[in-house]
């Protein structure tokens, strides 16, 4: 199967998952329970799941499958869609439009096809291996997205996460000490500060804490968009619990400062 070819079938489930989502977004009838780790999900979160799944049942019926809502596992030595149906759903619950779906390819542990589709914001972004990463807005033609060119830390615009979370995750020295280390910082959050840093409107995002299905796809697109992909210890593997993503230029000063503040 070709990435070309798997990029399409990513595209058209993202299609899905979209016409689901905005039906449901600021409904006023959405269902909501809690997960296990206290952690919402939503009517629209398991429906966007279930529609992927059934897809891929269809199209990649030897295809493993992992999804935020349904479980799973990855297939080793095989291929495995990793999904998250609505990753930001704190912000979906409150009316807030930074949310997406995610979906990942992966294919032998690394992930070959990501697309991150942003329903409220009319944004996506995608990427495969060796075919470049891409952003599209609206009905917009799409355009082929690459990372900034700043090579010093002390420039960098950082975008991280709530401190309760390094606190609880990480280390809360190595959370300051990186946001003193660079020149500006936001908490744009999730998905977005991921794909912010792909199209070079950011440098560098980091996580204390994530989910395979929270950067599976977000690790292609910033690849090939340039920039660098790992967790907080520099493995560059999108199962380690943690994220650093960058353009770069600045991941290993980014890196040297949380391991000299753990």
């Amino acid at each position: 199967m070709s990435s070309a070819a798997d990029l399409d079938l990513a595209r058209r489930l993202a299609d899905l998952a979209d016409a689901v989502t905005r039906s449901r977004f600021r409904s006023r009838d959405l269902h909501v329970t809690s997960k296990p780790d206290r952690t919402p999900v939503t009517d629209a979160d398991t429906a966007v799941e279930d529609s992927i799944r059934a897809l891929l049942a269809r199209e990649r019926p030897e295809d493993a499958v992992l999804g935020e809502e349904r479980g799973g596992a990855e297939n080793p030595g095989a291929r495995t869609w990793v999904i998250d149906p609505i990753d930001g759903t704190k912000n979906f619950l409150r009316g807030l439009p930074i949310w997406a779906t995610l979906i990942a390819l992966v294919v032998d542990g690394t992930p070959q096809v990501g697309v991150v589709s942003a329903g409220a914001l009319r944004r996506r972004w995608w990427a495969a291996r060796g075919l470049g990463a891409w952003t599209s807005e609206g009905d917009g033609a799409p355009w082929r997205i690459g990372v900034s060119g700043v090579d010093r830390l002390s420039d960098a615009y950082l975008s991280t996460t709530h401190l309760g979370s390094w606190t609880e995750y990480h280390s809360r020295s190595a959370y300051l000490a990186l946001l003193d280390a660079c020149w500006e910082s936001r908490a744009f959050g999730d998905f977005w500060q991921h794909v912010l840093v792909a199209e070079g409107a950011v440098d560098l995002a980091a996580e204390a804490v994530v989910n395979a299905w929270d950067v599976a796809a977000v690790q292609v697109i910033v690849e090939e968009a340039g920039g660098r992909f790992s967790d907080l210890d520099g493995v560059p593997d999108y199962t380690g619990g943690s994220a650093l993503s960058s353009n770069g230029l600045v991941h290993d000063a980014a890196l040297e400062v949380l391991r000299s503040n753990r």
